[in-house]
């Protein structure tokens, strides 16, 4: 429900499955070029991460292993072109065959939508994307974990021109249980840390360097804080009511720390900030006005829980 939460900004529940972040800046916005998807996500697939309400139109393209590319889409060494050639016209042969025996069928249709994406994108100019060995050997040594290899394609994704890029946390078990420490992890939470702070750093430095940081929003986002104690196990607990996000980039005015919590960050004390402000604030910072609605059929759905951006970062 926390990671639903993160993805959406809204609540679990009800029969309404609604978009993720990634999503909805998809639909808004679209690619920034030709030729790639709009939303690439690097980790695994799941509902939260999903388009939800607005369809596959809006949905990602994944990639579980930076090396390769997305599943599916690298082509194989065996086959000759030749060979490609005429899968991909006996392929044609077939969705036009569909096309006329299953007019008017949307789920045809959105099937039909993918196989064409699919296409487009299996050429070599996207998949080239993917190859980190075009970078300095130097700049790769810099980002550093697996993590921050991520990091590095992200920045070659937006070059290309994908919109909206989520990267997800892969090495998890290096203290021994991942950010989840409700155990002794806690005691090596650090070793994450220092992953996560030597790729962030590195990626803004790579993003200014190549004049994107001011029009790259980078958001982290984890699903809860942690209680300041330390529970039975050795570990922390989930604590929801008080926890910290990350904005940067964007031009933005930057004023550092946002709020302020007790001593312990376990309760608001100053200048609280929603789950639904946040997502209105980073809407806003991609040009995404958060009082629009969008429609889940013919019903109008507003693009945050009510939320409104932080005036005073603008």
């Amino acid at each position: 429900a926390a990671a639903n939460r993160m993805h959406t900004g809204r609540a679990t529940g009800g029969t309404v499955t609604y978009p993720s972040l990634g999503s909805i800046v998809a639909d808004q916005r679209g690619a920034v070029a030709e030729g790639v998807p709009a939303y690439m996500l690097l980790g695994y697939p799941n509902i939260a991460r999903g388009p939800g309400f607005l369809g596959p139109k809006a949905g990602y393209v994944y990639s579980t292993n930076i090396n390769s590319g997305p599943a599916g889409l690298a082509r194989p060494k065996a086959i000759a072109g030749d060979r490609i050639a005429r899968r991909e016209g006996l392929l044609s042969t077939v969705r036009n065959a569909g096309s006329s025996r299953f007019r008017g069928d949307s789920k045809f249709a959105q099937y039909d939508a993918a196989i064409a994406e699919s296409l487009r994108l299996a050429g070599p100019e996207f998949m080239n994307v993917f190859d980190l060995s075009r970078e300095a050997d130097s700049l790769r040594n810099e980002y550093k974990s697996e993590f921050g290899q991520r990091c590095l394609l992200t920045r070659r994704l937006f070059q290309a021109g994908v919109r909206f890029v989520e990267i997800s946390y892969s090495d998890n078990f290096k203290n021994g249980t991942g950010w989840d420490t409700h155990n002794g992890g806690q005691l090596n939470q650090h070793l994450l840390i220092q992953d996560l702070d030597a790729a962030l750093a590195t990626l803004m430095a790579d993003l200014e360097k190549h004049g994107l940081l001011d029009k790259t929003v980078i958001l982290v986002n984890s699903e809860f804080g942690r209680p300041g104690g330390f529970d039975s196990g050795g570990g922390r607990g989930h604590h929801s009511k008080c926890f910290t996000s990350v904005i940067a980039g964007g031009g933005l005015k930057h004023a550092g720390a946002w709020g302020q919590s007790d001593e312990v960050s376990e309760q608001v004390l100053e200048k609280p900030v929603s789950v639904p402000d946040y997502f209105a604030t980073a809407l806003a910072a991609l040009q995404i006005d958060p009082a629009t609605n969008l429609y889940d059929g013919d019903r109008p759905v507003p693009i945050t829980d009510l939320g409104k951006p932080i005036a005073e970062l603008f």
